[in-house]
């Protein structure tokens, strides 16, 4: 199949030894690459019962067809495995170079399982493959990682690296390609660390084949013009994803204060025009990227001043901002920084600080538990400081690293209430009293308290409709219908696919299904019709729903903090609104999906339909 270099690597670490496999071309048309394919090597080769953190467990990085081509924004890559986190089917997704570079070196992918006697380093190039040593990187930050390695092979090598947090098996450490870029959520990071992978260091130039070059092309042209004239374009050039904070407060569900609250009274001081003002010194775009949302910023003034690297984006801003009440964006961007050198996930550190602050306020955490400090909300030195400890996995940090979820297991007295995740994986910067119908697409998601599989958020909290799915819009945010489950499950869907194709979302806001379509045949030459694509997306949705299934998740585990559903929002336009329909929005979208309305599971049928059949036995015996 064309748009694929046809080849995977798997590197067996226990044994360091690296084998070539070509990719069934069965299975390549079923699933095309990228998170698709990735998840089914997953599916078919972890077992029920694996420990995330053992050796059992496989890290699998894939990209996509689109990857490395002159698509806009096709520059990104898909890892998979079981997160150490939540114990269910984990994805995480980066931008940057590292995943063009990478694919042009001869594979679509890499499968590392075993685990290493002493930490290594990949090295790809140009068809080849080695292990080096990495006992020098070890400890390391990410940058002095990725400093280091392009020191020992070159610059024109790209890095993708764990930093200390994913070498002591932080729960919530990822993976940072290209320096500042994170393959963020779920914990790879921690899968990566427990098998000695220090790095995966690549340099390429083989070209992708393409079935129909010069439609390709037209194809490809014809979008960057689209992206080009959008205003989706000048909104993110000019503020990031920031922009979104004044939309998301405005509607009352900016999670503030742990989620106490839906509005940050000082959103003036860390929203878009505030980091542009304050701290922006460039723009920066991934490969192929006509948009440009990221930011290089620059602190200027007080403790930090002089301090440099890429963000704060909307997530990490609200959630190592207004969740934990500070309103000192100097401070969030030094969160931001610690979180990229230690390689840590900024929205679950965020939502962890704030879970620990709400904690010490309530008197569930204590002096003596905190090592002598005072963890306030609003504190910006203590955000700071916390940020560092958990990338440290030191002291109070040693506890915050779990995540929430297993840290009010463990202290109980009612926190498990104000614990804000779903299946273990904390909640995004979305507060679903606000627009209920994103508390049913967190409750579903395979990989937890998860917004981008769906991103129902587009067409609620932002007024932006994807054009990909038709009709996507929701008419009222306080009283979801049975039509919104269906929205939700179409943008599932079709979101699954751009993790399959190795393409940027934002993408999806501006181009409509026959579109993406176009890219898709013109560059595999396969007969790809916009029913191919929706299928190909729902079947990934159902292997990884089977993931999770066979190793016991069930209709239990689709449900929200009870913040969520108990606590009525107290003030702005969201008051007096908890997310009371999840039951009955869950049936209407198990029977939207074909699930089986009391597990949970797919059924039979949809499974065969899907041409999942060897999956029935495994969640139906």
């Amino acid at each position: 199949m064309f748009g694929l270099m046809g080849k995977i690597l798997r590197v067996n670490l226990t044994e360091s030894k690296i084998t070539e496999e070509e990719i069934p071309e069965s299975m390549a048309r079923m699933f095309l690459g990228g998170g698709g394919l990735a998840t089914k090597y997953l599916y078919d080769e972890v077992k029920k019962g694996t420990d995330p953190l053992g050796p059992e467990n496989k890290l699998i990085f894939m990209t996509g067809p689109l990857t490395a081509t002159t698509c806009p924004s096709a520059g990104r890559y898909s890892v998979v495995s079981k997160s150490p986190l939540t114990g269910a089917w984990a994805q995480s997704n980066s931008g940057g170079f590292w995943g063009p570079e990478f694919k042009r070196t001869g594979f679509d992918g890499i499968i590392f399982e075993g685990a290493s006697p002493k930490p290594v380093y990949l090295v790809c190039e140009e068809g080849k493959a080695e292990l080096k040593d990495a006992g020098h990187l070890w400890g390391k930050k990410v940058p002095e990682t990725t400093d280091l390695i392009q020191e020992e092979l070159g610059k024109d090598f790209k890095v993708a690296c764990i930093g200390p947090a994913g070498e002591k098996l932080v729960r919530i450490a990822c993976i940072m390609n290209d320096t500042h870029r994170a393959a963020g959520r779920c914990g790879l990071g921690a899968v990566m660390g427990s098998k000695n992978l220090k790095a995966i260091a690549a340099k390429g130039s083989i070209p992708v084949k393409i079935a129909n070059p010069e439609a390709f092309k037209e194809v490809a042209k014809k979008q960057y013009q689209l992206i080009n004239d959008s205003m989706l374009k000048v909104g993110l050039e000019t503020h990031g994803t920031n922009l979104l904070l004044d939309m998301v407060n405005v509607r009352g569900g900016m999670p503030t204060r742990n989620w106490q609250i839906g509005m940050f009274e000082h959103v003036e001081k860390v929203n878009g025009p505030a980091l542009t003002d304050n701290l922006l010194k460039d723009r920066v775009a991934c490969y192929a990227c006509p948009i440009a949302c990221g930011r290089v910023s620059r602190i200027k003034t007080g403790k930090w001043a002089g301090k440099e690297g890429e963000g704060p984006e909307y997530e990490s801003v609200v959630l190592l901002g207004t969740a934990c009440d500070v309103d000192d964006l100097n401070a969030v961007t030094m969160a931001n920084f610690l979180c990229n050198e230690y390689g840590i996930d900024t929205i679950s550190a965020g939502s962890i600080i704030a879970f620990a602050m709400e904690c010490y306020e309530k008197g569930i955490l204590t002096k003596e538990d905190t090592g002598g400090i005072e963890i306030k909300f609003g504190d910006a030195d203590v955000l700071v400081e916390l940020t560092e400890k958990i990338g440290k996995r030191e002291g109070i940090g040693d506890l915050l690293s779990e995540g929430v979820k297993r840290m009010s297991e463990k202290l109980k007295k009612g926190s498990e209430e104000f614990a804000m995740h779903v299946k273990g994986l904390e909640l995004p910067a979305y507060d679903s009293r606000a627009v209920k119908i994103t508390g049913l697409g967190y409750a579903v998601a395979s990989r937890g308290g998860d917004h981008m599989t769906g991103y129902i958020q587009g067409p609620t909290f932002i007024d932006t409709p994807f054009l990909v799915v038709e009709d996507s819009k929701i008419d009222d945010v306080y009283s979801p219908k049975p039509h919104d489950t269906k929205v939700l499950n179409d943008l599932e869907n079709a979101l699954t696919m751009f993790d399959v194709t190795g393409t940027c979302k934002f993408m999806g806001l501006m181009l409509d299904a026959k579109e993406w379509v176009n890219l898709i045949a013109n560059v595999t030459g396969l007969e790809f019709t916009i029913e191919d694509f929706r299928k190909t997306g729902e079947r990934v949705v159902n292997l990884a729903r089977a993931f999770n299934m066979r190793d016991g998740f069930s209709r239990a585990d689709d449900t929200l903090p009870g913040r969520l559903m108990k606590e009525p929002m107290p003030e702005g336009p969201a008051k007096g609104h908890v997310v009371d329909s999840l039951d009955t929005l869950l049936d209407h979208y198990y029977e939207e999906r074909g699930w089986d309305k009391a597990s949970g599971k797919p059924t039979a049928d949809k499974l065969k339909e899907l041409g999942l059949e060897n999956t029935i036995a495994d969640i139906w015996n």
